[in-house]
């Protein structure tokens, strides 16, 4: 019973589970059935399930029936009415579509006109658009454009400048176009390129201003010397110290329009054309033969683009390389004038450029650049002169290269470059000048010397007196009292000699033009340069005549008559200096001529001469001697090379008359001693063993000759018996052995006031010995065999006496 209720209660507890299904399958959505439908299936009574299912299925198409039933009348009305409406729906749809068919066909031409309408409507919109953008992109289009005419006829600047407003300004508003993007992209290309070309432009420009350097320079030393020119006609008088013309009237300052647009100026490779004028117009400035545009265009191109710097650092860089070469002087410069033209041309082109550069460009170049150029080429210039000016023998060049060098330094002062050293160096120059001179004038002296006749200057009117007075200053009344036919005193190299000495003056004072010395320092250096040509170059011409071998006494004698005249000319040379240097000789550290000097000198040579000459003719009369020592007779006259002898002196003195007096004494007497020393010695010699009273004798009879020749006067001037003085040694010793006087003289030796003074007791020894013996060979003396012992006997006593007296003497 109770498995019949639990049975029972499971039943309701099912049924009601069930109903619980049956419920919520009616009341939920079908998509979310599906979980509970899962419930039945997991329970175990889904038969009981699909039963109460069905039955429910059935409850609900009862009601359904139920309600068709009562709905079906209505149901029935209404279907009755919609087949009524159809018929009408119908109707209508035929008149619908028999009025859209009349729509569209008469619409169909205004669709049409609408489709073109809304074309048009469309390409008016894109039109206004297209020409929107177009007028934004023609002004980027013309800017290109006008950059690529710019570009192809060489206006780079302009150039640069249009591509700045081109990238800046246009290219900016229409930056989103695929050609704007292909322009951007190019940019840069077309900056290298216009850097490109005008750096380009810039090299052309320097080679040609480096070719063109020379014509440059020399343009700018023609306006230099046209200055100076005017300076001189202004002031008629040389331009010593004078003003100098100011750097703003030395060169026009010009502009060069960067943005020109004539292709020719663009494309100037910086000289213009000036062959074609004419000399006698006036010569253009050295700057107005240059275009230095190329440099300003590269210059604002290379600062436009940041790149200033570069620009500066190449420009200075290769001018340095120029400078360098142009510094650099040719192997033959030397050679001529125009090779140290063509040097100074380029160096002055050279720095007249880079002035222009300095005060044209704003730190291209500075100061310091130009100083630092300026030294270099100073230094390289004073040596490449000092070089090659040594090299000049020719005064004349060395003259001319000192001009040039004053026109070269004073076009550089001009532009304001300091040259003080090109002046110390002229005073170096000035030097080597001065030996030029000095080796010229020794040709000049040599050729007067050479070709002189060494006679006194013959003159047979008053027209030829006047003009040797003429030429040298020489005054003497009794000369002038003399009728014609007279002669000068001295020979013609007198007056050569004094007026090549002033031409030598006069060639000095031209160095000194316009080397900026004061007067006293231009008197000083003529003085000192005259110096040297009188005591080194004239002395040496006129020593070299008086040592030539075969010079005669005549030309000898000539020239101490010239040198005398000479030295008394060297007062008129002081005045000739005084007068063309305005200083007077008392002033202080006047250096004074030595003119004197040297013609004493050259005098006291040729004096010197003539008694080395007199002498030298004496050993050659002397050489003629040929004495028989062994003689016994007795001869009653001179020899007669002594006779010849005595007349060649008379010949010679007589010639002496123009000399001054103690010249022609003082040769006399030196004569007359070597006469006597050289007869003494003749005497004495060791090759003369023995000799005869006889041989004696007859040297008696010669040097009584000398003796009356002494007395005769040949020189005037002499006391009495001065000139017999020089054979007094001789004459006291011939005494003593022809008088045999040797009591006398051994008695009286010693004494002041002895007869044989002059007699040393050496000479009468060695005189003695030789006259030993010599009787045995005599046979006139063979018959006095007694007395000749006896007189042997005194020969010894005597040579004993004589020793005796050496050797007390000694002791």
């Amino acid at each position: 019973m109770e498995r019949g209720k639990m049975a029972e209660a499971e039943s309701l507890e099912t049924a009601a589970e069930h109903e619980r299904i049956l419920r919520e399958i009616e009341s939920t959505d079908t998509a979310c059935i599906g979980p509970t439908l899962r419930s039945v299936y997991d329970g175990e009574e889904h038969g009981r399930f699909m039963e109460k299912l069905e039955t429910r299925i059935r409850n609900h198409d009862r009601e359904i029936e139920k309600m068709c039933n009562f709905h079906y009348q209505g149901f029935v009305d209404s279907i009755t009415e919609l087949l009524k409406v159809r018929g009408e729906a119908q109707k209508l749809k035929n008149q619908v579509t028999d009025t859209n068919r009349k729509l569209q066909h008469e619409g169909k031409e205004l669709v049409i006109a609408m489709e073109e309408l809304k074309q048009c409507r469309l390409q008016q919109r894109n039109i206004s658009a297209t020409v929107d953008k177009l007028m934004l992109c023609l002004p980027v289009l013309e800017m290109y454009s006008k950059l690529r005419d710019q570009m192809k006829t060489k206006r780079h600047y302009p150039a640069l400048k249009t591509l700045e407003h081109l990238e800046h300004t246009y290219l900016p508003q229409v930056s989103h176009y695929r050609f704007c993007k292909v322009m951007v992209d190019n940019i840069p290309k077309l900056r290298e390129e216009i850097k490109d070309v005008s750096m380009s432009d810039l090299k052309d420009f320097l080679e040609s201003i480096r070719k063109h350097s020379d014509k440059i320079g020399e343009t700018a030393m023609k306006q230099a010397q046209q200055q100076r020119n005017l300076d001189n006609i202004v002031l008629q008088q040389p331009r010593i110290g004078s003003k100098r013309k100011s750097k703003k009237d030395a060169y026009i300052i010009f502009d060069t329009e960067i943005e020109s647009t004539s292709p020719k100026s663009e494309q100037d490779s910086g000289i213009l054309d000036v062959e074609d004028e004419e000399d006698d117009e006036e010569v253009p400035g050295a700057q107005d033969l240059v275009d230095f545009s190329p440099v300003y265009r590269c210059l604002h191109i290379y600062s436009v683009l940041g790149a200033r710097e570069t620009f500066e650092n190449y420009y200075r860089k290769q001018r340095r390389k120029q400078a360098r070469l142009v510094l650099q002087p040719p192997s033959n410069m030397h050679e001529t004038l125009d090779g140290y033209r063509k040097y100074f041309n380029q160096i002055v082109g050279f720095f007249v450029v880079e002035d222009h550069i300095l005060h044209t460009t704003q730190g291209l170049v500075n100061r310091a650049y130009i100083d630092e150029l300026w030294e270099m080429a100073l230094s390289k210039t004073i040596a490449a002169l000092r070089t090659h000016s040594s090299y000049c023998s020719d005064p004349n060049l060395v003259l001319d290269l000192k001009n040039l060098i004053v026109l070269f330094a004073d076009t550089l002062q001009v532009y304001g470059f300091p040259v003080n050293q090109l002046f110390d160096m002229l005073l170096e120059i000035r030097d080597q000048y001065s030996e030029t001179l000095l080796k010229k004038w020794a040709g000049i002296f040599r050729n007067i010397l050479d070709s002189d006749n060494y006679s006194p200057i013959p003159v047979t009117s008053e027209e030829m007196y006047k003009k040797v007075v003429g030429q040298f200053p020489f005054q003497d009344i009794e000369l002038e009292k003399q009728p014609f036919p007279k002669k000068f005193p001295f020979s013609e190299f007198v007056p050569k000699v004094y007026n090549q000495i002033k031409e030598f003056i006069y060639a000095c004072l031209k160095f000194s033009e316009d080397l900026h010395l004061s007067s006293t320092e231009i008197d000083d250096m003529i003085r000192k340069s005259t110096n040297l040509l009188l005591t080194r170059t004239l002395s040496n011409s006129l020593q070299n005549v008086i040592k030539r071998k075969n010079i005669g006494l005549t030309e000898l004698v000539q020239i101490i008559i010239n040198t005398t005249h000479l030295e008394k000319s060297c007062k008129y040379l002081e005045e000739f200096i005084t007068n063309i240097t305005n200083v007077l000789p008392e002033t202080v550290h006047t250096t004074k001529l030595y003119g004197t000097t040297t013609f004493k000198d050259a005098r006291h040579a040729a004096e010197e001469e003539i008694y080395t000459n007199l002498n030298q003719k004496i050993d050659q009369f002397l050489q003629l001697a040929d004495y028989d020592w062994m003689t016994g007779d007795l001869g009653n006259k001179a020899s007669d090379y002594l006779v010849d002898l005595i007349a060649f002196l008379r010949s010679t003195f007589a010639v002496f008359t123009h000399l001054p007096g103690k010249v022609a004494q003082t040769a006399c007497m030196s004569a007359c001693k070597h006469l006597a020393t050289s007869l003494m010695q003749l005497l004495l010699e060791a090759e003369v063993r023995q000799l005869t009273l006889g041989a004696l004798q007859q040297f008696n009879l010669d040097v009584r000759e000398c003796e009356q020749f002494a007395r005769s006067g040949p020189v005037p001037g002499f006391q009495e018996d001065t000139l017999q003085l020089a054979f007094i040694d001789l004459r006291q010793l011939l005494d003593l052995f022809i008088q045999w006087d040797w009591s006398t003289y051994l008695a009286d030796y010693g004494q002041p006031n002895c007869k044989y003074l002059r007699v040393n007791p050496v000479t009468a020894l060695t005189l003695l010995e030789k006259m030993k013996d010599t009787s045995r060979k005599n046979n006139m003396f063979a018959q006095f065999r007694k007395n000749e012992r006896d007189k042997q006997k005194l020969i010894d006593t005597v040579a004993k006496q004589l020793r005796g007296l050496i050797s007390s003497h000694h002791s």
